[in-house]
Protein backbone atom coordinates (compact mmCIF):
# COMPACT_ATOMS: atom_id res chain seq x y z
CA UNK A 1 0.00 0.00 0.00
CA UNK A 2 2.75 2.18 1.01
CA UNK A 3 4.72 1.34 -2.37
CA UNK A 4 1.24 2.70 -4.37
CA UNK A 5 0.90 5.74 -2.67
CA UNK A 6 4.65 6.66 -3.06
CA UNK A 7 4.23 6.09 -6.83
CA UNK A 8 1.40 7.91 -7.00
CA UNK A 9 2.83 10.53 -5.35
CA UNK A 10 6.00 10.48 -7.82
CA UNK A 11 3.17 10.36 -11.00
CA UNK A 12 1.71 13.67 -9.62
CA UNK A 13 5.11 15.63 -8.82
CA UNK A 14 6.33 14.23 -11.94
CA UNK A 15 3.12 15.43 -14.04
CA UNK A 16 2.99 19.19 -12.22
CA UNK A 17 6.72 19.22 -13.08
CA UNK A 18 6.22 18.79 -16.79
CA UNK A 19 3.48 21.06 -16.57
CA UNK A 20 5.64 23.59 -15.04
CA UNK A 21 8.34 23.10 -17.46
CA UNK A 22 5.94 23.29 -20.42
CA UNK A 23 4.54 26.47 -19.65
CA UNK A 24 8.57 27.44 -18.76
CA UNK A 25 9.67 26.94 -22.23
CA UNK A 26 6.73 28.81 -23.95
CA UNK A 27 7.51 32.23 -21.72
CA UNK A 28 11.16 31.79 -22.63
CA UNK A 29 10.78 31.15 -26.37
CA UNK A 30 8.01 34.36 -26.56
CA UNK A 31 10.42 36.47 -24.66
CA UNK A 32 13.04 35.33 -27.23
CA UNK A 33 11.58 36.77 -29.86
CA UNK A 34 9.46 39.27 -28.28
CA UNK A 35 12.06 41.25 -26.27
CA UNK A 36 14.22 42.26 -29.28
CA UNK A 37 11.46 42.81 -31.33
CA UNK A 38 10.01 45.43 -29.02
CA UNK A 39 13.23 47.04 -28.16
CA UNK A 40 14.08 47.67 -32.10
CA UNK A 41 10.41 49.20 -32.17
CA UNK A 42 11.07 51.91 -29.57
CA UNK A 43 14.81 52.53 -30.73
CA UNK A 44 13.39 53.60 -34.08
CA UNK A 45 10.34 55.39 -32.85
CA UNK A 46 10.82 59.37 -32.49
CA UNK A 47 9.48 59.87 -28.83
CA UNK A 48 8.88 63.26 -27.87
CA UNK A 49 10.96 64.46 -24.60
CA UNK A 50 14.10 61.81 -24.46
CA UNK A 51 17.49 62.70 -25.25
CA UNK A 52 19.44 60.53 -27.85
CA UNK A 53 20.90 58.63 -24.81
CA UNK A 54 17.54 58.04 -22.64
CA UNK A 55 16.02 56.59 -25.97
CA UNK A 56 18.40 54.40 -26.00
CA UNK A 57 18.72 53.39 -22.40
CA UNK A 58 15.08 53.14 -23.04
CA UNK A 59 14.95 50.25 -26.25
CA UNK A 60 18.16 48.31 -23.93
CA UNK A 61 15.49 48.35 -20.66
CA UNK A 62 12.78 47.65 -22.85
CA UNK A 63 14.96 44.37 -23.79
CA UNK A 64 16.20 43.60 -20.31
CA UNK A 65 12.61 44.17 -18.58
CA UNK A 66 11.03 41.32 -20.97
CA UNK A 67 13.87 39.02 -21.04
CA UNK A 68 13.71 39.60 -16.84
CA UNK A 69 10.39 38.77 -16.83
CA UNK A 70 10.21 35.83 -19.59
CA UNK A 71 13.93 34.26 -18.75
CA UNK A 72 14.93 33.20 -21.93
CA UNK A 73 18.37 33.41 -20.70
CA UNK A 74 19.11 33.24 -16.82
CA UNK A 75 18.49 36.27 -15.43
CA UNK A 76 21.81 37.28 -14.02
CA UNK A 77 23.09 37.16 -17.86
CA UNK A 78 20.12 40.05 -18.84
CA UNK A 79 21.73 41.71 -15.90
CA UNK A 80 24.80 41.67 -17.52
CA UNK A 81 23.49 42.73 -21.06
CA UNK A 82 21.97 45.59 -20.14
CA UNK A 83 25.40 47.35 -19.30
CA UNK A 84 26.98 45.79 -21.68
CA UNK A 85 24.91 47.38 -24.78
CA UNK A 86 24.76 50.60 -22.95
CA UNK A 87 28.46 50.59 -23.42
CA UNK A 88 27.99 48.95 -26.96
CA UNK A 89 25.12 51.66 -27.92
CA UNK A 90 26.93 54.70 -26.42
CA UNK A 91 24.87 55.38 -23.26
CA UNK A 92 27.61 55.68 -21.34
CA UNK A 93 31.43 54.62 -21.15
CA UNK A 94 32.21 51.54 -19.44
CA UNK A 95 33.42 52.75 -16.59
CA UNK A 96 29.78 54.32 -15.85
CA UNK A 97 28.14 51.12 -16.54
CA UNK A 98 29.87 48.83 -14.52
CA UNK A 99 30.52 50.76 -11.26
CA UNK A 100 27.36 49.99 -9.69
CA UNK A 101 29.49 46.55 -9.29
CA UNK A 102 31.32 47.65 -6.90
CA UNK A 103 28.21 48.95 -4.54
CA UNK A 104 28.78 48.68 -0.63
CA UNK A 105 25.43 46.63 -0.90
CA UNK A 106 26.33 44.21 -2.86
CA UNK A 107 29.35 43.30 -0.56
CA UNK A 108 26.74 43.72 2.39
CA UNK A 109 24.64 40.78 0.87
CA UNK A 110 28.23 39.03 0.09
CA UNK A 111 28.80 39.06 3.69
CA UNK A 112 25.49 37.71 4.22
CA UNK A 113 25.84 34.82 1.77
CA UNK A 114 29.61 33.93 3.93
CA UNK A 115 27.10 33.74 7.52
CA UNK A 116 24.59 31.78 5.85
CA UNK A 117 26.63 29.25 4.15
CA UNK A 118 28.78 28.68 7.60
CA UNK A 119 25.42 28.29 9.40
CA UNK A 120 24.21 25.39 6.98
CA UNK A 121 27.45 23.56 6.44
CA UNK A 122 28.30 23.30 10.45
CA UNK A 123 24.47 22.55 10.92
CA UNK A 124 23.66 25.88 13.13
CA UNK A 125 20.48 26.15 11.14
CA UNK A 126 19.41 22.55 11.42
CA UNK A 127 20.14 23.15 15.68
CA UNK A 128 18.30 26.41 15.30
CA UNK A 129 15.26 24.67 13.59
CA UNK A 130 15.11 21.41 15.52
CA UNK A 131 15.48 23.82 18.88
CA UNK A 132 12.46 25.60 17.97
CA UNK A 133 10.09 22.30 16.94
CA UNK A 134 11.12 20.61 20.19
CA UNK A 135 9.87 23.30 22.43
CA UNK A 136 7.76 21.70 25.40
CA UNK A 137 5.22 24.15 24.42
CA UNK A 138 4.86 22.34 21.23
CA UNK A 139 4.54 18.78 22.23
CA UNK A 140 2.04 16.58 19.52
CA UNK A 141 -0.17 19.48 19.54
CA UNK A 142 -1.38 19.82 14.97
CA UNK A 143 -1.80 23.54 15.54
CA UNK A 144 1.02 24.24 17.97
CA UNK A 145 3.08 22.06 15.12
CA UNK A 146 1.62 24.23 12.42
CA UNK A 147 2.84 27.51 14.46
CA UNK A 148 6.13 26.20 15.61
CA UNK A 149 6.95 25.07 11.47
CA UNK A 150 6.02 28.45 10.42
CA UNK A 151 8.15 30.31 13.33
CA UNK A 152 11.02 28.05 12.81
CA UNK A 153 10.89 28.82 8.79
CA UNK A 154 10.33 32.59 9.67
CA UNK A 155 13.10 33.17 12.05
CA UNK A 156 15.47 31.27 10.00
CA UNK A 157 15.05 33.15 6.98
CA UNK A 158 15.56 36.48 8.15
CA UNK A 159 19.12 35.75 8.13
CA UNK A 160 19.32 32.65 5.46
CA UNK A 161 17.96 32.83 1.60
CA UNK A 162 14.28 31.93 1.48
CA UNK A 163 15.40 28.96 -0.70
CA UNK A 164 17.57 27.64 1.98
CA UNK A 165 15.44 28.16 4.57
CA UNK A 166 12.39 26.26 2.57
CA UNK A 167 14.78 23.36 1.16
CA UNK A 168 15.57 22.76 4.90
CA UNK A 169 12.27 22.74 6.29
CA UNK A 170 10.83 20.73 4.01
CA UNK A 171 11.83 16.96 4.67
CA UNK A 172 11.10 18.08 8.70
CA UNK A 173 7.40 18.95 7.48
CA UNK A 174 6.90 16.10 5.34
CA UNK A 175 8.18 13.82 8.14
CA UNK A 176 5.73 14.74 10.32
CA UNK A 177 3.21 14.50 7.86
CA UNK A 178 4.43 10.74 7.47
CA UNK A 179 4.34 10.19 11.43
CA UNK A 180 0.43 11.66 10.96
CA UNK A 181 -0.08 9.33 7.96
CA UNK A 182 1.28 6.17 9.96
CA UNK A 183 -0.31 7.13 13.26
CA UNK A 184 -4.00 7.39 11.93
CA UNK A 185 -3.05 3.76 9.78
CA UNK A 186 -1.96 2.45 13.20
CA UNK A 187 -5.85 3.55 14.12
CA UNK A 188 -7.72 1.56 11.26
CA UNK A 189 -8.01 4.96 9.36
CA UNK A 190 -6.27 5.39 6.31
CA UNK A 191 -5.39 9.02 4.31
CA UNK A 192 -4.32 10.24 1.33
CA UNK A 193 -1.92 13.18 2.06
CA UNK A 194 -2.50 14.73 -1.45
CA UNK A 195 -5.87 15.44 -0.58
CA UNK A 196 -5.28 15.92 3.17
CA UNK A 197 -6.03 19.58 4.29
CA UNK A 198 -3.46 19.39 7.18
CA UNK A 199 -0.97 18.02 4.94
CA UNK A 200 -2.03 21.01 2.51
CA UNK A 201 -1.82 23.64 5.11
CA UNK A 202 1.61 22.31 6.31
CA UNK A 203 3.19 22.85 2.96
CA UNK A 204 1.94 26.54 2.29
CA UNK A 205 2.75 27.71 5.99
CA UNK A 206 6.28 25.99 5.41
CA UNK A 207 6.55 28.45 1.69
CA UNK A 208 4.30 31.45 3.35
CA UNK A 209 6.78 31.83 6.40
CA UNK A 210 10.05 31.62 4.67
CA UNK A 211 9.29 34.52 2.30
CA UNK A 212 7.34 36.35 5.83
CA UNK A 213 10.86 35.89 7.76
CA UNK A 214 12.67 37.85 4.65
CA UNK A 215 11.17 41.14 5.45
CA UNK A 216 12.83 41.52 8.88
CA UNK A 217 16.25 42.27 7.47
CA UNK A 218 17.96 44.23 4.97
CA UNK A 219 19.85 40.82 3.79
CA UNK A 220 16.47 38.61 4.40
CA UNK A 221 15.52 38.59 1.23
CA UNK A 222 17.00 40.03 -2.76
CA UNK A 223 14.05 42.86 -2.77
CA UNK A 224 14.90 44.09 0.31
CA UNK A 225 18.62 45.09 -0.56
CA UNK A 226 17.86 46.28 -3.98
CA UNK A 227 15.65 49.26 -3.16
CA UNK A 228 18.21 49.85 -0.46
CA UNK A 229 20.56 50.17 -3.23
CA UNK A 230 18.58 52.14 -5.29
CA UNK A 231 17.67 55.01 -2.77
CA UNK A 232 21.41 55.15 -2.13
CA UNK A 233 22.05 55.25 -6.04
CA UNK A 234 19.06 57.32 -7.13
CA UNK A 235 18.23 59.30 -4.01
CA UNK A 236 21.73 60.02 -2.27
CA UNK A 237 20.29 63.20 -0.55
CA UNK A 238 17.40 61.46 1.07
CA UNK A 239 18.01 60.13 5.09
CA UNK A 240 20.10 57.09 5.47
CA UNK A 241 18.12 53.91 5.84
CA UNK A 242 19.95 51.81 8.43
CA UNK A 243 19.90 47.94 9.23
CA UNK A 244 18.67 49.03 12.85
CA UNK A 245 15.87 51.12 10.85
CA UNK A 246 14.65 48.00 8.74
CA UNK A 247 14.63 45.98 11.43
CA UNK A 248 12.36 47.73 13.19
CA UNK A 249 9.97 48.01 10.68
CA UNK A 250 10.66 44.82 9.03
CA UNK A 251 9.96 43.29 12.42
CA UNK A 252 6.43 45.19 12.94
CA UNK A 253 5.46 43.71 9.00
CA UNK A 254 6.69 40.37 9.85
CA UNK A 255 4.62 39.80 12.63
CA UNK A 256 1.94 40.74 10.93
CA UNK A 257 2.06 38.94 8.05
CA UNK A 258 2.41 35.79 10.02
CA UNK A 259 -0.29 35.88 12.32
CA UNK A 260 -2.82 36.59 8.97
CA UNK A 261 -0.75 33.69 7.12
CA UNK A 262 -1.29 31.61 10.57
CA UNK A 263 -5.17 32.62 10.88
CA UNK A 264 -6.12 32.37 7.39
CA UNK A 265 -4.07 28.92 6.72
CA UNK A 266 -5.62 27.17 10.06
CA UNK A 267 -8.97 28.39 8.94
CA UNK A 268 -8.71 26.92 5.59
CA UNK A 269 -6.77 23.86 6.28
CA UNK A 270 -7.40 22.56 9.79
CA UNK A 271 -6.25 18.91 11.47
CA UNK A 272 -8.51 16.43 11.99
CA UNK A 273 -6.72 15.09 15.08
CA UNK A 274 -5.91 16.59 18.73
CA UNK A 275 -2.98 14.57 18.80
CA UNK A 276 -0.04 13.62 16.37
CA UNK A 277 1.29 10.32 18.13
CA UNK A 278 4.55 10.13 17.40
CA UNK A 279 5.78 13.40 16.27
CA UNK A 280 7.62 13.96 19.55
CA UNK A 281 9.74 10.79 19.07
CA UNK A 282 10.44 12.25 15.69
CA UNK A 283 11.66 15.44 16.76
CA UNK A 284 13.54 14.15 19.59
CA UNK A 285 15.16 11.40 17.63
CA UNK A 286 16.28 14.05 14.73
CA UNK A 287 17.34 16.72 17.49
CA UNK A 288 19.90 13.39 19.57
CA UNK A 289 21.18 12.69 15.61
CA UNK A 290 22.68 16.36 15.56
CA UNK A 291 24.66 15.44 18.83
CA UNK A 292 26.35 18.15 21.27
CA UNK A 293 27.47 21.39 19.64
CA UNK A 294 30.49 21.30 18.04
CA UNK A 295 33.36 24.03 17.89
CA UNK A 296 32.29 24.49 14.08
CA UNK A 297 28.75 25.32 15.44
CA UNK A 298 29.77 27.85 18.62
CA UNK A 299 32.36 29.59 15.80
CA UNK A 300 29.63 29.97 13.74
CA UNK A 301 26.96 31.66 16.40
CA UNK A 302 30.21 33.84 17.25
CA UNK A 303 30.65 35.44 13.70
CA UNK A 304 26.85 35.03 13.47
CA UNK A 305 26.54 37.24 16.84
CA UNK A 306 29.11 39.80 15.99
CA UNK A 307 27.64 40.75 12.57
CA UNK A 308 23.83 41.52 14.23
CA UNK A 309 26.00 43.56 17.46
CA UNK A 310 28.04 45.55 14.64
CA UNK A 311 24.49 45.81 12.37
CA UNK A 312 22.03 46.92 15.02
CA UNK A 313 25.19 48.88 17.20
CA UNK A 314 24.34 52.57 15.37
CA UNK A 315 20.72 52.34 16.09
CA UNK A 316 21.13 51.98 20.14
CA UNK A 317 24.14 54.60 19.97
CA UNK A 318 21.45 56.84 18.22
CA UNK A 319 18.84 55.67 20.51
CA UNK A 320 21.47 57.12 23.57
CA UNK A 321 23.24 59.88 22.52
CA UNK A 322 20.93 60.86 19.25
CA UNK A 323 21.21 60.65 15.58
CA UNK A 324 23.59 63.62 15.45
CA UNK A 325 26.04 62.25 17.30
CA UNK A 326 30.06 62.46 17.20
CA UNK A 327 29.74 58.74 18.05
CA UNK A 328 27.23 57.52 15.57
CA UNK A 329 28.50 59.52 12.93
CA UNK A 330 32.74 57.88 13.82
CA UNK A 331 30.95 54.30 14.26
CA UNK A 332 29.23 54.64 10.76
CA UNK A 333 32.18 55.84 9.27
CA UNK A 334 34.60 52.79 10.25
CA UNK A 335 31.84 49.97 10.64
CA UNK A 336 28.87 50.98 8.05
CA UNK A 337 26.82 48.11 7.24
CA UNK A 338 28.28 46.19 4.53
CA UNK A 339 31.65 45.88 6.41
CA UNK A 340 29.89 44.76 9.48
CA UNK A 341 28.45 42.16 6.78
CA UNK A 342 32.23 41.21 5.59
CA UNK A 343 33.20 41.14 9.22
CA UNK A 344 31.09 38.76 10.07
CA UNK A 345 31.96 36.41 7.23
CA UNK A 346 35.49 36.75 6.93
CA UNK A 347 35.72 35.66 10.78
CA UNK A 348 34.71 32.38 9.78
CA UNK A 349 37.99 31.45 7.77
CA UNK A 350 39.74 32.71 10.94
CA UNK A 351 38.33 31.05 13.79
CA UNK A 352 40.16 27.19 13.84
CA UNK A 353 37.89 23.85 14.47
CA UNK A 354 41.55 22.47 14.60
CA UNK A 355 44.20 23.92 14.99
CA UNK A 356 46.73 20.90 14.37
CA UNK A 357 45.11 20.24 10.96
CA UNK A 358 44.66 23.78 10.19
CA UNK A 359 41.02 23.96 10.03
CA UNK A 360 38.85 26.41 9.73
CA UNK A 361 35.42 26.73 10.62
CA UNK A 362 34.46 27.66 6.92
CA UNK A 363 36.89 26.53 4.27
CA UNK A 364 37.93 28.89 0.54
CA UNK A 365 35.60 26.20 -1.46
CA UNK A 366 33.04 26.22 0.78
CA UNK A 367 32.55 29.94 0.94
CA UNK A 368 33.03 30.26 -3.19
CA UNK A 369 30.28 27.47 -3.29
CA UNK A 370 27.69 29.52 -0.91
CA UNK A 371 27.87 32.79 -2.26
CA UNK A 372 25.05 33.11 -5.06
CA UNK A 373 27.16 34.87 -7.33
CA UNK A 374 24.17 34.80 -9.49
CA UNK A 375 22.25 37.09 -7.38
CA UNK A 376 25.11 39.48 -6.79
CA UNK A 377 25.27 39.88 -10.72
CA UNK A 378 21.61 40.48 -10.79
CA UNK A 379 22.31 43.08 -7.84
CA UNK A 380 24.79 44.88 -10.18
CA UNK A 381 22.96 45.29 -13.24
CA UNK A 382 19.76 46.16 -11.60
CA UNK A 383 21.62 48.66 -9.56
CA UNK A 384 23.79 49.61 -13.11
CA UNK A 385 20.32 49.66 -14.90
CA UNK A 386 18.34 51.84 -12.34
CA UNK A 387 21.47 54.27 -12.11
CA UNK A 388 21.38 55.19 -15.60
CA UNK A 389 17.54 55.37 -15.84
CA UNK A 390 18.37 58.28 -13.11
CA UNK A 391 21.53 60.06 -14.84
CA UNK A 392 20.24 60.14 -18.53
CA UNK A 393 16.57 61.71 -17.43
CA UNK A 394 14.74 58.09 -18.26
CA UNK A 395 13.37 57.66 -15.32
CA UNK A 396 12.55 61.36 -14.41
CA UNK A 397 10.37 60.77 -18.21
CA UNK A 398 8.34 57.77 -17.26
CA UNK A 399 7.71 59.85 -13.33
CA UNK A 400 5.82 62.71 -15.50
CA UNK A 401 4.15 60.29 -17.66
CA UNK A 402 3.34 58.59 -14.61
CA UNK A 403 2.24 61.91 -13.16
CA UNK A 404 0.15 62.34 -16.16
CA UNK A 405 -1.94 58.89 -16.16
CA UNK A 406 -2.79 59.89 -12.23
CA UNK A 407 -3.96 62.78 -12.71
CA UNK A 408 -1.47 65.60 -12.15
CA UNK A 409 -0.41 65.23 -8.17
CA UNK A 410 -2.47 62.16 -6.42
CA UNK A 411 -2.24 61.56 -2.51
CA UNK A 412 0.59 59.80 -1.05
CA UNK A 413 -1.58 57.18 -0.27
CA UNK A 414 -2.65 56.57 -3.95
CA UNK A 415 0.82 56.97 -4.98
CA UNK A 416 2.54 54.13 -2.31
CA UNK A 417 -0.54 51.94 -2.66
CA UNK A 418 0.20 51.68 -7.04
CA UNK A 419 3.33 50.61 -6.92
CA UNK A 420 3.33 48.43 -3.99
CA UNK A 421 0.45 46.49 -5.66
CA UNK A 422 1.89 46.59 -9.32
CA UNK A 423 5.16 45.27 -7.38
CA UNK A 424 2.84 42.64 -5.82
CA UNK A 425 1.55 41.44 -9.34
CA UNK A 426 4.44 41.49 -11.26
CA UNK A 427 6.29 38.97 -8.27
CA UNK A 428 3.35 36.78 -9.02
CA UNK A 429 4.08 36.14 -12.52
CA UNK A 430 8.09 36.09 -12.17
CA UNK A 431 10.87 36.17 -10.08
CA UNK A 432 10.29 38.79 -7.40
CA UNK A 433 14.14 40.22 -7.80
CA UNK A 434 13.39 40.52 -11.30
CA UNK A 435 9.92 42.42 -10.62
CA UNK A 436 11.63 44.95 -7.97
CA UNK A 437 14.75 45.76 -10.38
CA UNK A 438 11.85 46.81 -13.00
CA UNK A 439 9.60 48.95 -10.89
CA UNK A 440 12.40 50.27 -7.90
CA UNK A 441 14.21 53.08 -10.48
CA UNK A 442 10.82 54.17 -12.20
CA UNK A 443 8.96 54.40 -8.53
CA UNK A 444 11.89 56.50 -6.77
CA UNK A 445 12.27 58.29 -9.65
CA UNK A 446 8.21 59.38 -9.83
CA UNK A 447 8.62 59.91 -5.90
CA UNK A 448 11.19 62.81 -6.62
CA UNK A 449 9.39 64.09 -9.39
CA UNK A 450 5.93 64.49 -7.49
CA UNK A 451 7.92 66.11 -4.43
CA UNK A 452 7.55 63.00 -2.24
CA UNK A 453 10.08 61.31 0.05
CA UNK A 454 11.16 57.83 -2.01
CA UNK A 455 11.60 55.59 1.28
CA UNK A 456 8.02 55.41 2.01
CA UNK A 457 7.93 53.67 -1.54
CA UNK A 458 10.70 51.57 -1.89
CA UNK A 459 10.28 50.35 1.49
CA UNK A 460 6.63 49.42 0.06
CA UNK A 461 7.68 47.52 -3.17
CA UNK A 462 10.23 45.38 -0.84
CA UNK A 463 7.67 44.32 1.47
CA UNK A 464 5.29 43.83 -1.17
CA UNK A 465 7.47 41.67 -3.56
CA UNK A 466 7.49 39.20 -0.50
CA UNK A 467 3.93 39.00 -0.78
CA UNK A 468 3.65 36.27 -3.82
CA UNK A 469 1.80 33.55 -2.22
CA UNK A 470 -0.39 32.67 -5.73
CA UNK A 471 1.86 31.01 -7.78
CA UNK A 472 4.57 28.20 -7.42
CA UNK A 473 6.60 30.45 -9.96
CA UNK A 474 6.49 33.32 -7.78
CA UNK A 475 9.02 32.18 -5.19
CA UNK A 476 11.36 29.16 -4.93
CA UNK A 477 9.70 28.39 -1.63
CA UNK A 478 6.60 28.16 -3.25
CA UNK A 479 8.06 26.04 -6.14
CA UNK A 480 9.49 23.81 -3.69
CA UNK A 481 6.18 22.98 -1.38
CA UNK A 482 4.75 22.55 -4.77
CA UNK A 483 6.49 19.53 -6.31
CA UNK A 484 5.45 17.83 -3.62
CA UNK A 485 2.39 16.91 -4.98
CA UNK A 486 0.02 18.04 -1.77
CA UNK A 487 -0.19 21.75 -2.67
CA UNK A 488 -3.24 22.06 -5.59
CA UNK A 489 -2.62 24.96 -7.48
CA UNK A 490 -6.26 25.87 -6.53
CA UNK A 491 -5.54 26.08 -3.24
CA UNK A 492 -2.04 28.40 -3.20
CA UNK A 493 -4.24 30.59 -5.83
CA UNK A 494 -7.28 31.07 -3.46
CA UNK A 495 -4.97 31.28 0.09
CA UNK A 496 -2.67 33.33 -2.00
CA UNK A 497 -4.97 35.79 -2.85
CA UNK A 498 -6.27 35.88 0.76
CA UNK A 499 -2.86 36.68 2.58
CA UNK A 500 -2.03 38.62 -0.42
CA UNK A 501 -5.15 41.12 -0.42
CA UNK A 502 -5.17 41.16 3.28
CA UNK A 503 -1.29 42.03 3.80
CA UNK A 504 -0.77 44.78 1.69
CA UNK A 505 -4.42 46.66 2.45
CA UNK A 506 -4.11 46.57 5.90
CA UNK A 507 -0.29 45.23 6.93
CA UNK A 508 2.26 47.07 4.19
CA UNK A 509 0.43 50.37 3.51
CA UNK A 510 0.01 50.96 6.91
CA UNK A 511 3.66 50.24 7.86
CA UNK A 512 5.03 52.16 5.01
CA UNK A 513 2.72 55.56 5.23
CA UNK A 514 2.90 55.53 9.04
CA UNK A 515 6.28 53.22 10.63
CA UNK A 516 7.95 54.03 7.85
CA UNK A 517 7.84 57.72 7.49
CA UNK A 518 7.85 58.35 11.08
CA UNK A 519 10.90 56.05 11.76
CA UNK A 520 12.56 57.75 9.12
CA UNK A 521 11.10 61.35 9.70
CA UNK A 522 10.06 62.16 6.41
Amino acid sequence: MNDLKNQEATVLTSQQSNDSASFDRKRHIFGAFFGPLCALLVYFTHIEGLTPESHKLLAIMTLVAIWWITEPVAIPITSLLGPTLCVVFGVVPMKTAFAAFANPMIFLFMGGFLIAKGMMVNGLDKRIAYGIMSMKWVGDSPRRIFLAIGLACMICSGWISNTATAAMMFPIALGLLEAIREMMAANGKIIDLKSYKYATGLMLMTAYACSIGGVLTPIGTPPNIIMLGFLNELAPTAPHVSFFDWMVWGFVAMVAYFVIAYIVLWRMFPADVKHIEGAQEFIARHVQELGKWTRAQKNTLIAFIVAVALWVAPGVLSIIYGSDAEIVKTYNKYFPEAIAAMVGGLLLFFLPVNVKEGKMTLTWKEGVAGIEWGTLLLFGGGLAMGGLMYTTGLSEWIGEAIKTMMGGQPSEVLFVGVFCIAALLLSELTSHTAATNLIGPIAIGTALSMGFSPIPVAVGIALSSSLGFMMPVSTPPNAIVYASGYVPITKMIKSGVIIDVIGILLITIPVVLLLVKAIMGV
